[in-house]
This record gives structure tokens, C-alpha cells and sequence, in this order.
């Protein structure tokens, strides 16, 4: 039996004889086959190479995005972490608030850890607050927003309380006693002199030599002393048990019964008695108790 063929004649343009391809059944088939298997195999590969495109475009849009999500989270962490602390700051101001109106003891208070500058060997009294005021614990939005509530109930509270007490703010200690700033705090340390623990029972104010010396609530000035410890200095009462000192000024401003306005100035700033460099000793005493005058100033 004769085999098949598929022969397929080429006729050229040129006048050349024309050429004959014969295939046999056989060929034809592995032909067929190698082209089906190629065709196969570059639709195999197009949608390998489609889908990883997919796949590689979609990475790079979820890590486009987390990087996006990750921006966003540090911005959220940094203000609740703001937040926080104004939150913190409106807590301590609420609580010196308090301790003015006479509404809380500043014994049942933390005031910040601290040392003050020395004061008389023969000053008595008890040791510092304990320190720090307690920060912060929630670490959620919920309690956040719980103790955001509760300072802001108690500054309502405190506005209507003041608001009804005028006279009484006007006589309590509230501003700094000249411009400075604090070099030593209320409570135990090494005095400068001897290196004995000592307690020291106001803060000290470092500035300039002659600055002014003002009265930090209304009063009438008690006393205009001079002695070896405080050297020049004079003591304010302001009623309702409070009184301030202050002391090592280099000259006075005022004699003993005048009456006194917040801002007056009183004195001015020196280094009598025991002190190393200019400086105001200031002192706050409720009911005869030094106190530490951390809780009366607003405006340090």
C-alpha cells in the first residue's frame, strides 16, 4: 500500500522550475504535535507571566499602603502622646488650683521631686512631699478621655469657686516673686556651706543683683528683718493663715504695716546673709506650716 504524502509545490516568480515539498502522515502529525505543545506552552508562560504581574503590581500597592498605614500610626502615637501630656499639665495645674482655694492639703498631694537651697540651721519642720505627681497609666483612649473629663469637672468647679472668692484669690500667693528661674526646690539636700542634709524650706531664685522683689498676693508686710541666715528679708501676711518670706535682699522696698498689692515690688534681689550668689529665697507658710511653694506658683 502506497504511503501518503502531502506535497506542497512553491512556483517562484522568477523563471526559475518550481520546487515540491513532500511531507509524509507521519511527519505531518509531529508537526502538528510540536506546534500544538509550543502553543501550549506559550499560553502557559503569557499567563504566568500576566498573573505575576498582577501579583507584583498588588505588592507593591499593599506596601505602598502599609508604609502609608505606618506613617499614620506614628502620627496618631505622637499626638495622643501630646495629648497626654497637656492632659498631665492641666491635672498639676487643677492641683495647685486646689491647694490656693484651700479645697485640698498639699500634704495629700505629689509635688515634684526636687532640692532647695539651704535655709537657717535652726528652721523646723518636716521632710519633702514625696515625688512626682502620679502620670498617666491608661494607655487607652477610653481612660484618656475619662481623666481629660474628670480635670475639666474640676476646673468648672474651681472657676465657680474663684469666681464666688475674689478676695481670697487676690491674697493668695500665685505669681513668681521677681523674673528668674529656680535653682534650688523645696525639700532635702546637701547644704552649700557644711554638705550636711539639710532642709530646705522654700525654693531659691537666681537672677540679677538688683532685680525687683514683688508681693505675690495682696497683704500687709509683717516684718522687715535683717539676720546672719536670711539676711535682709521680709515676711508678708496675705490672711487666712498664709505668709511668704522673702529673703538675702540687698535692699527694701517697703517698712512693716504698709499694705501691699500683688506686683508691688517689696525689695530687690542681693546676696545678704548666708548665700552663694544673688538670689530670693522664698518661702510659703500656711497656718504657721511651711509648705512648698510649688503649689503657688501658676507662672513659673
Amino acid at each position: 500500500m502506497a504511503k501518503s504524502f502531502l506535497s506542497i509545490i512553491i512556483v517562484p516568480h522568477t523563471k526559475t522550475s518550481t520546487r515540491t515539498l513532500s511531507f509524509s502522515r507521519r511527519s505531518l502529525k509531529a508537526l502538528a504535535g510540536t506546534g500544538i505543545f509550543v502553543a501550549l506552552a506559550l499560553a502557559v508562560f503569557l499567563t504566568d507571566y500576566i498573573s505575576m504581574n498582577v501579583i507584583r503590581q498588588r505588592y507593591k500597592s499593599l506596601t505602598r499602603e502599609a508604609a502609608e498605614q505606618k506613617t499614620k500610626i506614628a502620627d496618631y502615637e505622637k499626638s495622643i502622646g501630646d495629648l497626654q501630656a497637656k492632659v498631665t499639665n492641666f491635672e498639676n495645674f487643677a492641683k495647685k488650683l486646689n491647694v490656693m482655694a484651700g479645697l485640698k492639703s498639699p500634704d495629700v498631694l505629689k509635688a515634684p521631686a526636687g532640692l532647695g537651697g539651704g535655709a537657717s540651721d535652726s528652721d523646723p519642720g518636716e521632710s519633702a512631699p514625696a515625688a512626682g505627681p502620679q502620670a498617666l497609666s491608661q494607655g487607652s483612649i477610653q481612660g484618656l478621655s475619662q481623666k481629660a473629663q474628670s480635670v475639666e469637672s474640676n476646673l468648672n468647679s474651681l472657676v465657680n469657686f474663684f469666681e464666688s472668692q475674689s478676695l481670697k484669690l487676690a491674697t493668695t500667693p500665685s505669681i513668681m516673686p521677681t523674673a528668674g528661674w529656680i535653682s534650688s526646690q523645696f525639700g532635702m539636700r546637701a547644704d552649700p556651706f557644711t554638705g550636711r542634709e539639710q532642709m530646705h524650706w522654700g525654693v531659691d531664685i537666681s537672677t540679677n543683683t538688683g532685680n525687683p522683689i514683688v508681693a505675690t498676693a495682696d497683704g500687709i508686710v509683717l516684718q522687715v528683718l535683717t539676720d546672719k541666715y536670711l539676711g535682709k528679708h521680709v515676711i508678708l501676711s496675705h490672711g487666712n493663715g498664709i505668709t511668704t518670706l522673702y529673703g538675702h535682699m540687698n535692699g527694701f522696698a517697703v517698712r512693716a504695716g504698709q499694705q501691699v498689692k500683688r506686683g508691688d515690688v517689696i525689695g530687690y534681689v542681693g546676696q545678704t546673709g548666708k548665700a552663694v550668689g544673688p538670689h530670693v529665697h522664698y518661702e510659703v507658710h500656711r497656718d504657721g506650716k511651711p509648705v512648698n511653694p510649688f503649689w503657688y506658683l501658676l507662672d513659673e
